[in-house]
Parts: C-alpha cells; structure tokens; sequence
C-alpha cells in the first residue's frame, strides 16, 4: 500500500493572510522611511513651532522664577504635569500682565501651587441608589 497523503485544506490560505500581512508591513514600513527621509513639510514646521514656543516659555519662567522654584516647578512636572502646565500658565499670564514685582521665590510658588490645588480639588460625593422592593404598605394594597 502506498502513503495516505493528508491535506489540510486551510494551510494554503493561512499562508497567504501571512503573506498579505506581510506585504501590508513592507508598505508600512518603506512609507515611514520615505516620510522621514523626505521629511512632511507641515510637520516639520508643526514641531518647530512647538520648539520655539517651549524656548519663549522657559525663557520667560526663567525671568520670573528664581532657581528654586525653577527647581521645584521642574520636579512637580515629572509627578503631576497637568497641573505644571497650569501653574506655568498661569504665571506666564502674570508676567503679560505685569503683575509680578520680581522673581517668584520658592515660597511664592508654594502658594500659587496651594491656590491651584484648592480651585482643582476634586469633591467626592457619594449618592445611594436604594432598590425599591416591595415594602409591606405596597404588598397590603394588593
């Protein structure tokens, strides 16, 4: 008797998602190299007006914070950037403004950093829904 030969009907098929797959891949890729050694215009002008606007804000916390609070402010950004930005904003509307009479020392963006927690606290509030089950006045009137 000779080999009994065994088929599976799905194997020619699954090669060939793989080798769709790996096409879609290929094309993925090559377009990601052509982008980025043609380089899009609009995004490369994105990211250098992103670049110059983070200059013009460190350069001006710069002018209104002493190093400490540099520092401070800084280290607060690794934790809780969100919040960094805010506190940036806000003290680079202050310096538009001409409301600052100085630099900001430490102590200083203490406070503002204890203004900015109590506008941005989060009050927890806890409300029970009960279940209406039958009460007893509602089971005598049937």
């Amino acid at each position: 008797m000779g080999k009994v030969l065994h088929i599976n009907p799905i194997a020619p098929l699954r090669k060939k998602r793989v080798r769709v797959d790996e096409l879609e891949a290929l094309r993925k890729q090559r377009l990601a190299e052509l982008q980025a050694k043609h380089g899009d215009p609009g995004d490369a002008a994105q990211q250098e007006a992103k670049q110059r606007e983070k200059e013009m804000r460190n350069s001006i916390l710069a002018q209104v914070l002493d190093q400490s609070a540099r520092a401070r402010l800084s280290n607060l950004a690794l934790v809780k950037p969100e919040k960094t930005k805010a506190v940036e904003n806000y003290l680079i509307q202050m310096a538009w403004y001409e409301q600052l009479s100085g630099k900001v020392s430490e102590q200083g963006l203490i406070e503002i950093l204890e203004k900015a927690s109590q506008q941005t606290e989060k009050k927890t509030t806890v409300k029970f829904n009960r279940r209406k089950v039958m009460d007893y006045d509602e089971y005598d009137n049937y």
